[in-house]
């Protein structure tokens, strides 16, 4: 499961780099650590939207590693 949630992270990630790009050309990666400086992608539908996706999966990501961590601890016992 945790391999499967990092490839689909992985993949949002891209498909939002990439629409970021088409958004605006010059924009990198470590820009959309902080999409809000750029209102093209502030104000754009679409872009939230995969946005909220990669959110999601991280969401997703931490609800899963907290569990399992959980489970190690009492399993340890």
């Amino acid at each position: 499961m945790k391999n499967l949630l990092d490839e689909l992270i992985l993949h949002q990630k891209s498909r939002l780099f990439t629409l970021a790009k088409e958004i605006i050309p010059y924009i990198t990666t470590d820009d959309l650590l902080q999409p809000c400086d750029f209102p093209e992608l502030e104000n754009h539908a679409y872009f939230r939207y995969e946005e909220g996706l990669l959110a999601g999966l991280f969401t997703v990501q931490s609800a899963f590693l907290s569990q399992e961590r959980q489970n190690d601890f009492f399993e340890s016992d």
